[in-house]
């Protein structure tokens, strides 16, 4: 399968504001008819690929449909979509006291924060209220042939940008910034109290446990993908292999049908204990920081799950997860009760913004629920968790 992109802009915005209207050219069909006030996802796909994207793939209620060439079973980087796993393991050591939630995470990897942090705690890594210094610069296509290849540890990553802080850090816990040096140091952290590769907890604990035969964390040195998969482009360049550094930030591979039987099992409870279930969609009570386009408003909406809340257009609320790296855009989104659920996956030319083919689409997918008040943001944390039944679960800085 080969989709030829030029990739020209890596990671568009990865937050999704309610009340976004598909573009014409995708909501409008070819003939002179008026499209429908509310597309289905089928509209969407039936004027694709267009301009702006080149091949999509979506499924809706474990139903898989595509446009242009792409598959259905077919495996893309995830990007970001991979804090939701590293956030989900961390939550289960927290549930076997291995990890204190409300601890300063500089007890397990002094190392890594410097002292100016030293009142960062588990909770606020995962709710990204941590504080911690905007990312260093990391390859791009400025850095000549085959900066797609090229890597940076987690340890060096972390090292260079808290080097480049210029700003005073914010008090922990008191405003909401998105930030994937978070995660970076959850994933070291995990390392730490297990005496294990973050991998090797993330197979045992997510991966094995539910099936998930087509989802994996590459090793560093692995800059594959398996087959079948998008053939992605950047300013011309083959980029399809590239490498995985952004690792427990955004480094793992899957397929639509694996991250819908994640994001399944996480809702249905199937992979943390009550006390831990309520986190995943505990949003703290903060503001979002000035710079943040994230949240679309003034409030936080990341919860200590690694779960957006999304309002959609019907005043429901959602709760999933974005991502992107070079020549893909993905997300995971579920509404409460599971009563309807999608994973998408683009492949962006770089010609245009995809942000509003993705809200059309995730709006498209989940709106069809009967509207109900919009709950407080106080009431919204935990609102997804509780009503579902206990079954016994991108750029030149790190991908969005």
């Amino acid at each position: 399968m080969r989709i030829r992109l030029a990739v020209t802009t890596f990671a568009l915005a990865t937050a999704l504001s309610a009340g976004a209207a598909l573009p014409t050219a995708a909501a409008t069909p070819a003939s002179s008819a008026p499209a429908a006030a509310t597309p289905k996802v089928q509209d969407i796909l039936d004027h694709l690929p267009d301009d702006v994207v080149a091949g999509a793939l979506i499924r809706q209620d474990g139903v898989g449909v595509t446009a242009g060439p792409v598959t259905a079973d077919a495996h893309f980087r995830i990007g970001s979509v991979t804090k939701v796993f590293t956030n989900t393991v961390v939550l289960q050591l927290v549930a076997e006291h291995r990890i204190g939630l409300d601890t300063p995470a500089r007890r397990y990897v002094p190392r890594v924060l410097p002292k100016a942090y030293d009142r960062v705690t588990v909770r606020q890594l995962l709710d990204h209220t941590s504080g911690l210094p905007k990312p260093a610069p990391t390859p791009g296509p400025a850095d000549g042939p085959g900066w797609q290849l090229k890597s940076v540890t987690p340890e060096d990553f972390l090292r260079d940008s808290f080097a480049t802080a210029t700003d005073a850090p914010p008090a922990p816990g008191s405003e909401q910034q998105y930030n994937g040096l978070n995660s970076f140091v959850l994933g070291l952290i995990v390392e730490k109290v297990t005496g294990h590769s973050f991998t090797t907890e993330l197979e045992r604990r997510i991966i094995r446990p539910l099936h998930l035969s087509h989802t994996s964390l590459p090793a560093a040195d692995d800059p594959t993908i398996p087959s079948p998969h998008a053939e992605v482009y950047v300013d011309g360049q083959d980029v399809t292999e590239q490498s995985p550094y952004p690792w427990a930030e955004g480094g793992m591979i899957s397929t639509a049908a694996d991250l819908d039987r994640f994001i399944t099992a996480l809702f249905r409870g199937r992979l943390l204990p009550p006390a831990q279930q309520k986190l995943v969609s505990d949003v703290p009570k903060v503001r979002s920081a000035a710079d943040n386009a994230n949240c679309g408003g003034h409030e936080a909406c990341y919860s200590v799950g690694g779960l957006m809340r999304y309002r959609l257009l019907n005043g429901e609320y959602a709760w999933g997860k974005t991502g992107s790296r070079p020549g893909w855009d993905n997300g995971i989104f579920v509404t409460h009760n599971l009563e309807h659920r999608v994973v998408y996956s683009l492949n962006p030319t770089g010609a245009g913004n995809a942000l509003p083919y993705i809200k059309a689409i995730v709006n498209a997918a989940l709106a069809a629920v009967p509207a109900t008040p919009a709950p407080t943001a106080s009431a919204a944390a935990g609102a997804a968790i509780r009503s579902v039944p206990a079954a016994g679960a991108d750029g030149p800085t790190p991908p969005g």
